[in-house]
């Protein structure tokens, strides 16, 4: 709703009742405490401690130390006026070789956070899987070789189930929002197409056969969650569906629009909330995998099992073309960086700026791209929709004072909460914002690099210092809309 004061000198943007204004954080970015409780390594450990796979050598042993300063983090939370928080919990420290009964260790971490955030009034939102599966699924022990094990096998989906079914067990007392993947393009792609992203790999078949069995994954661990939950629990996927738009309006650069939106977004929204894979999907990718071998009986109407949720992830639009003869391609939106392609069957496809208003990640600013994705997605699945990330990387620095000023930061959230409010008067039912990041953290490949957070961290002492970011998203939520 747009209210305007009678002197007409003052627009304000309200949000609907019980909007949930929260912020975001990922297990391995944050908690440190990598050998705490009888957890054992991830494939990010492993990754991150492979020499030359992530900037200056960075790993998330000690990361924030969030695992021990969690009650602090949380009064930072409480303090801002946070009504939701979105964190992920780590399998590796729930369940640490990704089979058989879970460590109550482990357990009781999350249920001491869970205790202390309701404690607060803030409402817990727990996704199960951020990127850190247990490194005996990617490398079997029994000595057989990585390209067995991870995603691309079948067999992970199964282990995914058992180990939301644990996790559902053992809070779901406390939790009532859950939300089973993190954008499942950044796993299977960056993780197994392009290697950027743990465990490294560079095979576009697996890199497909890892987004079928994350769908599946998701599907059974929908089904497992329902088991356990209550019946009023509400259940999520967090997809970082891509905004794809074209350089021009030829025929070649509308073709690299549909062959980016099959692999980027449809090959998760046609099997999660139609029940099926797009024919052209299929087409586009039938010279690396055999659809038929991969997908099994049923396994469509496991996927597609119903949610009550749609989260949506965004960052930037993502502007495509075709290829000219000769031309060196970019070969992807930003998120990627390395020689081989996430794209599979779209190898040859173009990526360009969409501006030159760039965060310090050389992501364009575009606010517009949210709205569009948020209608988009409301006109087609109708169905009830969270901003499960949204935010900004910025050369914050820390003045003589103390202080972390960050205009940027806060031109862009007001921005993008802008463009949330217009979905919403357009007609969208979006429930909640999740700002990304609360805390400064280990930005994956990029290390300490790259600051996210509304709440500055020095990576020598752990001290943490609310941005003026931090300052102005708490009177957004103090006051329920923009000003």
């Amino acid at each position: 709703m747009t209210v305007v004061s009678p002197d007409n000198r003052r627009t304000r943007r309200e949000f609907p009742p019980g909007f949930a204004w929260g912020t975001a954080t990922a297990a391995y970015q944050i908690e440190g405490a990598v050998t705490e409780g009888g957890r054992t390594p991830s494939i990010w450990d492993t990754f991150s401690h492979t020499p030359g796979k992530v900037a200056n050598g960075d790993t998330g042993d000690i990361a924030l130390d969030h695992y021990r300063r969690f009650r602090e983090d949380i009064r930072l939370m409480a303090d801002l006026g946070l009504t939701s928080y979105r964190f992920s919990i780590s399998w590796p420290r729930v369940q640490p070789t990704g089979r058989g009964p879970a460590a109550e260790r482990g357990l009781d971490f999350y249920r001491e956070l869970v205790d202390e955030l309701l404690s607060h009034g803030i409402t817990p939102v727990a996704t199960l899987y951020h990127w850190d599966l247990p490194q005996e699924l990617e490398t079997p022990p029994t000595g057989g070789s990585a390209a067995g094990g991870g995603w691309p096998s079948r067999d992970t989906a199964y282990r995914f189930a058992d180990y939301a079914g644990l996790a559902a067990e053992a809070l779901g007392d406390r939790v009532s929002t859950w939300t089973t993947l993190n954008e499942p393009w950044c796993s299977a792609f960056l993780g197994y197409g392009a290697g950027v992203h743990a465990p490294g790999r560079t095979d576009p078949a697996d890199a497909l056969r890892a987004a079928h069995h994350l769908n599946l994954g998701h599907g059974l661990a929908v089904g497992a969650l329902r088991a356990a939950l209550p019946a009023s629990a509400q259940l999520a996927v967090s997809l970082n569906l891509h905004v794809v738009r074209p350089l021009s309006e030829r025929p070649e650069d509308l073709e690299a629009v549909r062959r980016i939106d099959a692999v980027g977004n449809r090959i998760w929204t046609g099997p999660m909330l139609k029940g099926r894979y797009d024919e052209d999907l299929l087409q586009d990718t039938a010279h690396l995998v055999d659809w038929d071998a991969l997908v099994h009986e049923g396994d469509l109407a496991e996927i597609s099992r119903p949610i009550d949720l749609l989260g949506l992830n965004y960052y930037n639009p993502t502007v495509v073309s075709a290829s000219a003869p000769g031309q060196a391609l970019p070969r992807d939106d930003g998120h990627g960086g390395g020689t081989a392609s996430p794209w599979p069957g779209a190898e040859d496809v173009a990526f360009h700026r969409a501006n030159d208003d760039l965060t310090a990640m050389d992501w364009p600013i575009d606010p517009t791209g949210l709205s569009d994705c948020l209608l988009a997605m409301h006109r087609e699945f109708g169905l009830p929709l969270l901003v499960s990330e949204n935010g900004a990387a910025f050369q914050d620095t820390v003045a003589p004072d103390g202080t972390v000023h960050d205009p940027e930061r806060t031109a862009y959230l007001r921005g993008h909460l802008d463009a949330v409010a217009d979905a919403i008067a357009a007609g969208a039912d979006v429930r909640g914002y999740f700002l990304w990041s609360l805390l400064d953290n280990f930005e994956w490949a990029y290390g300490y690099d790259k600051r996210f957070g509304i709440v500055h961290v020095d990576y020598d002492t752990l001290v943490r210092t609310p941005k003026s970011s931090a300052h102005w998203y708490a009177g957004v939520i103090r006051r329920g809309g923009l000003d």
